[in-house]
């Protein structure tokens, strides 16, 4: 199996882990006192060298992403993090601020640094209260301890909850007081961000790797994960478990792993699909149980890593329903700036309802594929191609379930005992 080394999850089975004092007693802003003695360009170098990606999704190299901020400009930076977690299954920032909101505060010190920036921002869904109470005291304290306002100021802001705008220009158009929409690239956000300004937007797990990264070295980061996707990540297990939660492992490990930790897919029953990175994600089957979970492993195998959020369904999951149910998510959650995601999310759903209700032909799953074809790679950002891949993908492995919705005129699960009818996968 391989090796846990947990870096971020350290310290949460202590009762006060987010406090400042729990922080400090395990070494806590040493880091960024240890950065702030760098040159700027030197700790934009290490945490290139350390391979760290954005785990917000894409897995962008996060030192290149700095590296993009021009220089001498005469120009105010920002820093904004990335906190607006909401996509279905995805669940690893919240936990990560509940139990050490200081990591993340001293990795914004460290990456302003960088960045030559004197403000960072911390953009936040407004329904976790509790996420944003935590939050805001772990800055408040920071404050009366001197160790924000020295140079460095952190700001909070509570978004009203919209899916779009954890995409970054759309974030950032919320936080100027729009509506969140995305903005037309480029200029990208390094160029004209916040304000029109040189801009570095980052996940919070992105940025809360960094303080361990400055202490420990670009080469002891390097040790863990696989030749392309470098560290320790946040693994977040959900659905069909014995025992779901947060699973901090080096990139690379498999599910089959993760599931042994966890005690397994729930007594008497299989693994049916999952998703490896959220509900946007290319779906999963019990075929992909060794892919490494990295960046270029998932990738390979048809999918994407995203935000490592494993949803695990077992066999008495309708896989039709579970696709009706997030593409109807993406429908109400799409903005509405770009025709094929407004209208083609709408169309989607339809058609799905009516597939799931067992009303229609077979050729219905071919108009179904055709507009996700439509779709995607032509919507204005990435949204309408999430809402396609749970589609084309549960097609693929289980076009069967489809046809037996229309042959026996609509779900083959028995709702009461959540099992197949007999003939329901022929």
């Amino acid at each position: 199996m391989t090796k846990l080394a947990p870096v971020l999850s350290a310290h949460w089975d202590e009762k006060d882990s987010f406090t400042l004092e729990a922080y400090k007693r395990h070494g806590g802003y040493k880091a960024s006192e240890k950065a702030l003695a760098m040159d700027p360009d030197a700790v934009i170098q290490l945490v290139k060298d350390s391979g760290l990606r954005g785990r917000g999704g894409a897995g962008f190299p996060t030192g290149m992403k700095w590296g993009f901020i021009p220089q001498g400009d005469n120009k105010d930076h920002y820093l904004v993090v990335n906190a607006d977690e909401s996509e279905p299954g995805t669940c690893k920032d919240t936990p990560l601020l509940m139990a050490n909101p200081h990591v993340l505060i001293e990795g914004c010190i460290i990456a302003c640094h960088a960045i030559r920036a004197k403000h960072a921002f911390i953009y936040i869904r407004g329904e976790v209260t509790h996420v944003v109470r935590r939050v805001n005291q772990a800055i408040a304290d920071a404050y009366a301890a001197e160790i924000l306002g020295k140079g460095v100021d952190v700001v909070l802001h509570i978004g009203a909850g919209a899916y779009i705008c954890g995409e970054e220009t759309a974030l950032l158009d919320s936080l100027e007081g729009f509506r969140g929409q995305p903005r037309l690239r480029p200029p990208f956000p390094a160029i004209a961000g916040l304000y029109a300004r040189p801009t570095v937007v980052n996940n919070v797990e992105s940025i809360s790797s960094v303080p361990a990264i400055v202490m420990n070295g670009a080469e002891w980061y390097q040790s863990m994960g696989t030749e392309k996707s470098k560290g320790t990540t946040l693994y977040s297990l959900s659905g069909h478990v014995v025992n779901p939660g947060q699973f901090e492992a080096p990139l690379g490990i498999t599910l089959r792993e993760i599931l042994e930790l966890a005690g397994g897919v729930r007594k008497g029953h299989k693994l049916k699909f999952w998703t490896p990175g959220g509900s946007s994600t290319p779906l999963f089957t019990d075929e992909h149980l060794d892919v490494p979970l990295d960046y270029e492993g998932v990738a390979a195998a048809g999918s994407m890593l995203g935000t490592k959020a494993l949803q695990i369904f077992d066999e008495t999951t309708c896989v039709v329903r579970a696709v009706l149910r997030w593409t109807e998510f993406y429908k109400h959650e799409s903005c509405g700036k770009c025709t094929p995601c407004r209208e083609g999310t709408w169309w989607l759903v339809q058609i799905l309802r009516d597939l799931e209700a067992g009303k229609g032909t077979e050729a219905d799953l071919a108009k179904l594929l055709d507009l996700c074809d439509n779709i995607m790679g032509r919507s204005f950002c990435a949204l309408g191609d999430g809402a396609t891949s749970p589609i084309t993908s549960s097609i693929k492995y289980f076009r069967d379930e489809y046809i037996a919705h229309l042959t026996n005129g609509g779900c083959p699960f028995d709702p009461v005992a959540s099992t197949l009818f007999v003939g329901a996968g022929a």
